[in-house]
């Protein structure tokens, strides 16, 4: 006899708006906390101890928050907004300061991606001001890297990741475009590497797993797309999995490869095993779309927890396979 579907271990209210983006950081020995960001403006930091929001800043001129990020490497958090700015926090000794930001000129919702080179630095990949431009800056002196721009006319840049193989290769870069091609971009080079048409529609959302050279990648189809990377570093299209209802709004793998989450514009969270994309399971609680979702980083994998966040302004968190059988 089936399971029946899990319930929320609790629920985040008071956002007021929509919520975009959702970003968890649980340092060891320190409290575990989720920053989320509205279509209002309005960076939460929730406490996940007393479940409450421990502050709250008010970014981008009200423009709504489409993506957070925080580096590992101290207390700096990453906000990106619809005001063409990213902004970076200060957020030692409970400050939230903004120290710099950066100008993208993209008026698009195609949401900035990180990578950490070194203690001290990161490269910052996003949307730049043309359609199909992707611009990179090394930080934190904005030094321009490079810009991408695909020798055919493929749309808007929808999404992106930067991410570095093990192989001793520079930067690499998968980018989604609103014609629904997957590129993978040679940094270093500036060269595109491999291109396939992944979805007939635009690409919604993309995730990389570099362990396992795997990737997912969603749109406003019944379907997601599932792809590898070869040793040639071409993109090669694996098996699609069907879905009940169209429409994905984000992917996300969880950091230990087992679970892959989906956020549905039918309202729902689903859970797949990651090895073959299995599903697992169906998380119903939101009465609108699902915007994001995130996977904690906590040190204890008993206390990992996936968090939902949708346009009914109300954040879910479901405590899910964290020391069960294989998810296969």
């Amino acid at each position: 006899m089936a399971r029946p579907a899990p319930s929320p271990v609790y629920t985040l209210r008071g956002a007021g708006a929509p919520l975009n983006t959702l970003h968890f950081r649980c340092p060891a020995g320190d409290t575990p906390l989720l920053f989320s960001g509205s279509a209002k403006g309005a960076i939460h930091m929730w406490d996940l101890n007393s479940r409450r929001a421990e502050q709250v800043v008010e970014a981008h001129c009200g423009n709504s928050v489409i993506w957070l990020s925080t580096l590992r490497s101290g207390d700096t958090l990453i906000s990106q907004g619809r005001d063409m700015q990213v902004c970076l926090w200060d957020l030692k000794d409970g400050r939230s300061e903004v120290v710099d930001s950066v100008w993208t000129g993209s008026v698009g919702f195609c949401q900035c991606s990180v990578l950490e080179t070194s203690p001290s630095n990161f490269l910052l990949a996003f949307a730049g001001p043309q359609t199909e431009e992707i611009k990179i800056v090394e930080m934190p002196g904005k030094n321009p890297v490079c810009s991408l721009v695909p020798d055919a006319q493929l749309g808007m840049v929808m999404c992106v990741q930067l991410w570095k193989p093990d192989s001793g290769l520079g930067p690499l870069l998968f980018a989604g475009y609103e014609d629904g091609s997957l590129l993978l971009w040679d940094v270093t080079q500036r060269s595109e590497l491999s291109r396939v048409k992944a979805h007939p529609e635009p690409v919604m959302c993309l995730t990389f797993d570099p362990r396992r050279l795997r990737g997912v990648s969603g749109s406003c189809e019944k379907k997601l797309s599932s792809w590898m990377l070869d040793s040639q570093n071409n993109i090669q299209l694996q098996d699609c999995v069907m879905l009940v209802n169209p429409g994905v709004s984000q992917l996300r793998v969880r950091d230990d490869g087992r679970l892959l989450a989906s956020a549905g514009w039918d309202h729902r969270v689903r859970v797949f095993g990651w090895k073959k994309l299995r599903p697992l399971a169906v998380l119903q609680y939101h009465t609108d779309m699902v915007l994001s979702v995130a996977f904690s980083d906590h040190q204890d994998p008993r206390q990992r927890l996936l968090a939902a966040g949708s346009k009914d302004q109300r954040i879910s968190l479901w405590s899910i396979y964290n020391e069960g059988p294989d998810t296969g």
